[in-house]
């Protein structure tokens, strides 16, 4: 079988139990449709509308959220009048704004119209997407590389939408396994593939700045849809692409 591997820097348990992901209801309700071709999906920029600044984005939370953050900087026994403090609530209410942008999308708002009928049932393989997110558990970051697998059934997305995925969810309080498993259903459920493999492999702050301080660390997570559950040499290929 051919296959089309191609690296691409954007901005669970080990499988899952089934061989289809989830039911995921941040896509119920919503119809992805095959594009006219409006949309090439090899850009980082939606060809209908400019990208709202994610600044902007629930502007009317940030006073409360600046005003938990000065409260916070009291408790730890700093001073937030002092003048390296004064804008620090703010300026840290819109840096996690940014961080949690994701809950405020949808996959079919990220996906859009780039989604093509092709008539070809190759590999493709779109690897080392760069993340950043947030553990929910401490609050602090955790960042690495996902690749993503998918054997095409009769449609294709976009190249720049699997990232585009890939920096929704984790631009939400996140764990890894989560991650892994969200960003394979979401693929599955765009173009209804004959299998999806999703792999993440990740260096998390929890583990390096506190507790345990192991610095190099990582965690590696996967997550196995369709016939890259169920065919170990369709499994083998895939992970073979990645690891090349």
């Amino acid at each position: 079988m051919a296959s089309r591997v191609l690296p691409l820097h954007s901005a669970s348990d080990n499988s899952d139990s089934e061989g289809g992901p989830e039911s995921d209801p941040e896509m119920e309700g919503h119809s992805l449709r095959v594009s006219g071709g409006k949309d090439s999906g090899y850009s980082d920029v939606d060809s209908s509308t400019k990208p709202a600044n994610p600044d902007s984005l629930r502007e009317e939370v940030l006073p409360a959220v600046a005003a938990s953050y000065r409260n916070i900087l009291k408790q730890i026994g700093e001073d937030p009048t002092r003048e390296g403090l004064l804008d620090t609530p703010m300026r840290a209410a819109k840096a996690m704004n940014y961080f949690t942008k994701g809950y405020q999308e949808t996959v079919s708002q990220v996906v859009k119209n780039a989604i093509f009928n092709e008539e070809t049932d190759e590999m493709v393989v779109v690897k080392d997407i760069e993340f950043f997110s947030l553990c929910e558990h401490h609050l602090v970051p955790f960042m690495g590389k996902v690749s993503i697998g998918y054997l095409p059934r009769g449609k294709v997305l976009g190249l720049s939408k699997l990232a585009r995925i890939v920096e929704m969810f984790s631009r939400r309080l996140q764990v890894q396994e989560r991650l892994t498993r969200e960003i394979a259903s979401a693929v599955w459920e765009a173009v209804s593939p004959a299998g999806v493999g999703v792999v993440v492999e990740a260096c998390h702050m929890c583990m390096v700045m506190r507790g345990v301080q192991k610095i190099n660390s990582k965690t590696v997570t996967s997550s196995m849809l369709g016939v890259f559950r169920d065919d170990p040499k369709t499994r083998t290929e895939f992970l073979c692409l990645v690891k090349g």
